[in-house]
């Protein structure tokens, strides 16, 4: 995930997905991924004090700022490129799974209030943002 001033979805030259300042997360699922996996990453996320306070230090979460959050699919996430030059995505969770829970993370992230813009699963998309900071965390289930 990245801390942003903007960020933004494009398919077939439409936008269909946008937000002002918060997170830009990209989402892999995998096969060892639940729906108890998705609430806990979306509590992690939208609670993570990664905004900076009025002292500059990062002291305050998304919702404290009322940021927004861009969900992204990103099942090239869980590519290993250790053998070969192709890389393999058999830790991937399955298409169906991966789209049932994206949906519930989602659903999750809304639940706490934040507005909440997506791209569109299983579409090549094109993604834009400009990071704040910059700031860049990698965020794994338990």
């Amino acid at each position: 995930m990245q801390r942003v001033s903007s960020a933004a979805v494009v398919v077939e030259r439409e936008t269909v997905g946008a937000v002002d300042a918060g997170l830009m997360v990209l989402l892999g699922v995998g096969h060892g991924d639940d729906a108890a996996a998705v609430r806990w990453m979306a509590d992690k996320l939208v609670g993570l004090r990664i905004f900076e306070d009025d002292d500059g230090k990062m002291n305050r979460s998304l919702l404290e700022v009322g940021g927004q959050m861009l969900v992204v699919s990103q099942f090239t996430l869980f590519g290993d490129c250790k053998k070969g030059r192709r890389p393999s995505f058999v830790d991937a969770a399955p298409p169906e799974l991966a789209e049932r829970l994206y949906e519930e993370f989602v659903a999750a992230v809304r639940a706490h209030g934040v507005t909440v813009g997506t791209g569109r699963f299983r579409t090549h998309m094109e993604v834009s943002l400009t990071n704040d900071g910059p700031v860049t965390l990698i965020v794994e289930s338990p």
